[in-house]
């Protein structure tokens, strides 16, 4: 896909975020929590229904890490030799440095939240989302995180919580930023544990974190989950959707790029949520249609572009964007374009570009209990 590929990993195959060396501790599912704000970028894109396995098989990132397009040169390098004496030296934990990029991003974008008071109680979760979106602007793109433990040797019946929010996936940027929305409403300091949280409750199903097959990999799901547990409302429906009734079997059809699926029971749990996922139609409103009803989309609304690629829902994923000059567009973290951005055309006009797009899957966050 253009954007990117993945049963909600990016849809880039199955969500990203990125591996690195940070605070690990244990949930209640007695998981890891890999709390990462650094280091490994994967050199292979991989784990994304989106992308086809030739694809991933042929397309590299550099392994040098990015400048996150908000530090300074000089405290992107010393971020990076800490984490690179992380790697080296036992014992050295990230998470006690002073001037942490990804912790002092979060202190800043809540602050500016409360500052800007998004997030009070006329404030919706959408508006707080965008508008850290927008903060997170020029932000690097970077895929395949949230597999990287699984090319470390990982266990994928043991899933740890990566986090970060100095580069992105598609899937990765709409989840941190409604999570720092989240999080920058509660009163009181707002800290790395806590979005973590609100990150683990919209990343896995019913909000546990159960390893790989935990994780919520088809976008269609990720939406029917979530409003299930009042995180999110579809409304694609009452906005003229469309069923769509296709079997969902990308990843286990495509077994040979999904590293966690050569465990049989893996495979087997994968299988089972696939098929579960049949008497659960999707609603997607037509690509036709969507000029029709852009007024009733509001920004920070949540986008899943809906694909007629055999066996997947959705191919990319994003945030609504409607700007003081009131035209809607998209915020996201594009593949191809290389970091944070808002669109230049209309939400209209970039689902008519995408090849095999149907329409959009749409969901409305708030901001539950």
């Amino acid at each position: 896909m253009h954007q990117g590929r993945n049963p909600l990993s990016c849809m880039t195959i199955p969500i990203s975020g990125r591996l690195g060396v940070g605070k690990t501790s244990t949930s209640a599912a007695g998981q890891g929590v890999t709390c990462v704000r650094g280091t490994e970028t994967p050199r292979l894109i991989v784990g994304c229904p989106l992308l086809s396995a030739a694809r991933l098989r042929s397309e590299h990132i550099s392994g040098m890490p990015v400048p996150p397009a908000t530090l300074s040169r000089r405290e992107w390098v010393h971020a990076t030799l800490l984490s690179a004496a992380a790697w080296v030296l036992p014992g050295t934990r990230r998470w006690d440095w002073p001037h942490d990029p990804d912790q002092q991003r979060l202190q800043d974008w809540s602050g500016t939240l409360r500052g800007e008071h998004i997030t009070g109680d006329q404030g919706s979760l959408g508006a707080a989302a965008a508008r850290t979106g927008e903060l997170a602007s020029g932000s690097p793109y970077q895929a395949g995180t949230l597999d990287a433990y699984l090319r470390h040797g990982g266990n994928p019946r043991s899933e740890p919580l990566t986090l970060s929010l100095t580069r992105f996936d598609c899937v990765t940027l709409v989840e941190s930023c409604l999570a720092v929305g989240r999080a920058a409403r509660t009163p009181g300091h707002v800290s790395w544990d806590r979005f973590g949280r609100e990150v683990e409750r919209m990343r896995y199903r019913n909000g546990q974190r159960r390893g790989y097959s935990s994780r919520l990999h088809y976008f269609s799901e990720w939406i029917s989950d979530g409003q299930s547990r009042g995180l999110v409302s579809n409304i694609a429906r009452d906005l003229g959707g469309v069923a769509d009734d296709r079997p969902l079997r990308f990843m286990t059809t495509h077994r040979e790029s999904y590293p966690a699926l050569s465990d049989a029971r893996m495979y087997s749990e994968i299988a089972a949520m696939e098929r579960s996922l049949d008497q659960r139609p999707r609603f997607v409103v037509p690509t036709k249609c969507i000029p029709s009803v852009s007024d009733r989309i509001q920004t920070g609304d949540v986008l899943g572009f809906a694909t007629e690629i055999p066996g997947l829902d959705a191919t990319h994923t994003a945030l609504a964007h409607r700007a003081k000059d009131g035209v809607l567009r998209v915020l996201h973290a594009p593949l191809s374009g290389g970091v944070v951005q808002v669109t230049s055309s209309t939400l209209a006009e970039y689902v008519a570009a995408i090849r095999h797009a149907t329409g959009i899957l749409l969901a409305r966050p708030v901001y539950g209990s």
